[in-house]
């Protein structure tokens, strides 16, 4: 099984028409992905082709739902666009919208996210964010399919590049992965470490989980408790920004340290205490795993 994205998922790209719009849709198309439309106001009629696969732009989301059914979404747009697109995209019915767009402010964030609760059935990942990838089957974003392989680990992510490092350390210790997702580091996003930690803790192919956190906000100390509390399977987690300086934001937005609270300490001691191994540096993370896993 997988969570979140499979093959059957029904694909809707906002911003399929641009430079990384483009790209990253045929990176999908030859992956495995179902892209059934995408999206550009003004566009509506032309067509992407990738290798025999072509799809359909249309001038809004809700067109393109009532043309192919679409039910996830990916929004790959400048910022000043991206919170229309995902307000426009919830309201065409999609169920699941990852909204990979960096810079979106956080007040804007912050009514989007207002705007996301009080609709059922409804799930952001992102924004700023590297997407997800069900290996084998479908990928939305930015991870590399050719570095996973399926199998029962399930990773979930603050940070993009060291998700890539964690899988392919993994897969070239013949460790698969159900589903691997980056859940962005922005301080305002749609989905958090406790909702990806409930789903595979529900995911029965899911065996082992893998947490990547990083400095600043709470997240982590939140996620260590719900672990305590409510997880069986093992987890193996690693903290990055060790070093970073107090009150200096170190790439993500929400990676910023003020007095003790955020800090690499504070998070991997909560971690420790709820029973999770927390790996000194990325390289161990995947040996831990097979460690636990009797490999």
């Amino acid at each position: 099984m997988s969570i979140l994205l499979n093959k059957e998922s029904k694909v809707v790209i906002s911003g399929i028409t641009g430079r990384e719009g483009s790209f990253h849709a045929r990176q999908m198309i030859e992956y495995g992905t179902n892209v059934v439309a995408g999206v550009t106001p003004g566009k509506g009629g032309q067509i992407l082709e990738a290798g025999d696969v072509t799809v359909p732009v249309f001038n809004s989301v809700r067109e393109a739902v009532e043309a192919t059914g679409a039910d996830t979404s990916m929004i790959i747009v400048p910022a000043r666009f991206a919170v229309d697109a995902i307000y426009e995209t919830v309201d065409a019915g999609v169920p699941f919208v990852v909204c990979l767009s960096e810079y979106i402010p956080v007040l804007d964030m912050i009514a989007v996210r207002n705007y996301i609760d009080s609709k059922d059935g409804v799930r952001l990942l992102g924004p700023n964010c590297p997407g997800l990838l069900t290996p084998g089957e479908a990928k939305l974003g930015f991870i590399p399919g050719s570095i996973a392989m399926s199998g029962p680990v399930g990773v979930v992510s603050k940070s993009g590049t060291l998700t890539y490092e964690v899988i392919d350390a993994l897969t070239r210790l013949g460790i698969g992965q159900t589903t691997c997702i980056g859940i962005g580091g922005d301080p305002i996003n749609g989905t958090d470490f406790i909702d990806v930690l409930e789903m595979f803790e529900n995911d029965p192919d899911t065996e082992h989980i893998v947490m990547i956190g990083e400095i600043g906000g709470n997240a982590e100390e939140q996620a260590a408790e719900y672990i305590k509390a409510h997880v069986t399977k093992p987890v193996t987690s690693f903290i990055a920004g060790r070093t970073a300086p107090p009150g200096r934001r170190m790439g993500h937005a929400g990676a910023i340290v003020e007095g003790s609270s955020g800090s690499a300490e504070g998070k991997i001691e909560a971690l420790r205490a709820a029973g999770v191994p927390v790996a000194d540096n990325p390289d161990d993370i995947a040996k831990i795993v097979a460690e636990r896993m009797g490999k």
